[in-house]
C-alpha cells in the first residue's frame, strides 16, 4: 500500500466488510509511515488518511469521517490537544486516541478532559495500538499501562465529585459505573452481572444523564473523582490494555 500525502487525503480502501477507517496525524513522516505499515496487517482495520498537522487533522476528520483518529499531541500549526477538542465538538465525531512520547500528568489529564478514548506512548508495541484501535471503534476507554500509574496519582490530586448516590443512581447503576471504571466492555459487564447486553446500555444511558456525562471517558473519570472506585483498591484496576 502505496502511503498517502498528508496534504490530501489517500484514497480510501474499499468501503464495507465492517473494517474500521482510521486518520493517523503525526508531523513525522516517519511514524506516520509506520504506523500506516502496522495497521495494514490488520484485516479489520483500514487507514483512510494520513495529516502532518492539527488543522489538517481536523480538516480530513470532518470530510473523511474516519471510525478512530491516532492524534500526536506535539503538532505544528495546531496541537493534538486543540485538534482533538475541535474533532470531539463536531456532530457524531469520530474516536480520537492520543498518540505522544510524552507522559506527563499534565497532558494526560488534558487528553482525558477533552473526551479522548485512550493515551498510548509511541515506544508501546503494536498489539496495544491494535486493541486500542479496537476498544475505541466500540466506544470504550483504554490507557498505555505506562500512564495508568500516573492516572491514578491525577485522580488522587482531583477535588471530589458528587457522589453516584446524591445525584439518584441507584444500587444496580453503581454497580455498572465500577466496571465500566474497570475497564469492562458491555459484554463483560453483562456477563458479571448476569443481565443482557442492552440492559447494560440501558443503565449506562441513564448514567450519562443522571451524571450529565458525554462518554464512557467521562464516566471513567466521574467513579475516580467522586471516590466509587479508589486507585489502590485491587478489584478495581483502572482500566489498561493487556
Amino acid at each position: 500500500m502505496t502511503p498517502s500525502s498528508p496534504n490530501a487525503p489517500s484514497t480510501p480502501d474499499e468501503p464495507g466488510g465492517g473494517r474500521i477507517g482510521v486518520l493517523i496525524a503525526d508531523d513525522q513522516a516517519m511514524i506516520r509511515a509506520g504506523l500506516r505499515l502496522m495497521i495494514g496487517t490488520q484485516p479489520d482495520l483500514s487507514v483512510l488518511g494520513e495529516a502532518a498537522d492539527g488543522e489538517r487533522a481536523v480538516e480530513l476528520a470532518r470530510g473523511l469521517r474516519p471510525d478512530v483518529v491516532l492524534l500526536d499531541i506535539a503538532m505544528p500549526r495546531l496541537n493534538g490537544l486543540e485538534a482533538a477538542r475541535r474533532i470531539l465538538a463536531t456532530p457524531a465525531p469520530p474516536r480520537v486516541i492520543m498518540l505522544t512520547t510524552y507522559d506527563t500528568d499534565e497532558n494526560l489529564d488534558l487528553a482525558l478532559h477533552a473526551g479522548v478514548s485512550g493515551f498510548l506512548l509511541k515506544v508501546s508495541p503494536p498489539e496495544h495500538l491494535f486493541a486500542a484501535i479496537r476498544s475505541a471503534a466500540r466506544g470504550d476507554v483504554l490507557l498505555d499501562p505506562a500512564v495508568t500509574g500516573r492516572v491514578v496519582a491525577a485522580y488522587r490530586r482531583t477535588a471530589p465529585a458528587p457522589s453516584p448516590a446524591a445525584t439518584g443512581v441507584t444500587a444496580r447503576e453503581e454497580e455498572v459505573l465500577r466496571l465500566v471504571a474497570r475497564g469492562l466492555s458491555n459484554t463483560e459487564i453483562a456477563g458479571t452481572l448476569s443481565i443482557t447486553e442492552a440492559t447494560v446500555s440501558t443503565h449506562i444511558n441513564r448514567l450519562l444523564t443522571k451524571l450529565a456525562l458525554r462518554d464512557r471517558a467521562q464516566m471513567v473519570r466521574h467513579a475516580y473523582e467522586s471516590g466509587l472506585v479508589r486507585p489502590g483498591d485491587p478489584a478495581d484496576d483502572i482500566p489498561s490494555i493487556g
